[in-house]
């Protein structure tokens, strides 16, 4: 893991290893200027970093969808750009979430993922007409409904991962 520039010997695992402990003080809340003087380094080196890892500006983004056939693959999408919370099932999935569960535990669950929907800026629903309504009506922010059928859908439903990926990509310039 040694790399030679010129007259140097550069150890990239330390690189790599002092970078992520920056991205994680970031990540925790501390500022620029904070971790810059933790590490020892000049606090525009923290914010060139920054900018060379960021993926998108802009409020936080949930993504939610039932029924799925490609849950997998659109989580994996929604990582790559940045989706911050996903909640993503296929038909079975969803029955086995209903099915497991009493009715007491059920409504707390539901009303446990609308809290959690309610913090972040930005709400992509996939799914039913009537479901993106009643999402919209819950929700006390901006939704953006993709519609994959009319309610009932009762079958797995595929998404095209290009197509959220762009609705994101507009959504957090």
């Amino acid at each position: 893991m040694l790399l030679r520039i010129g007259e140097k010997i550069i150890n990239r695992q330390k690189v790599h290893q002092i970078i992520d402990e920056m991205l994680d003080m970031r990540g925790q809340g501390l500022s620029q200027q904070e971790v810059a003087n933790r590490v020892g380094i000049d606090r525009t080196v923290i914010s060139k970093l920054e900018t060379v890892g960021e993926i998108r500006k802009g409020g936080r983004v949930a993504l939610v969808g039932f029924p799925i056939a490609n849950c997998d693959e659109l989580q994996v999408m929604a990582k790559q750009v940045g989706v911050d919370y996903s909640l993503l099932m296929s038909e079975q999935e969803r029955w086995d979430f209903v099915q497991k569960k009493t009715g007491v535990d059920f409504f707390n669950a539901i009303m446990e993922i609308i809290a959690t929907l309610r913090n972040y800026d930005i709400v992509i629903i996939l799914g039913s007409n009537m479901r993106i309504k009643l999402m919209e009506t819950l929700l006390d922010k901006e939704v953006i409904g993709v519609q994959i059928g009319a309610s009932p859908i009762a079958e797995d439903k595929y998404v095209d991962p290009e197509h959220i990926r762009s609705i994101v990509h507009q959504l957090c310039g």
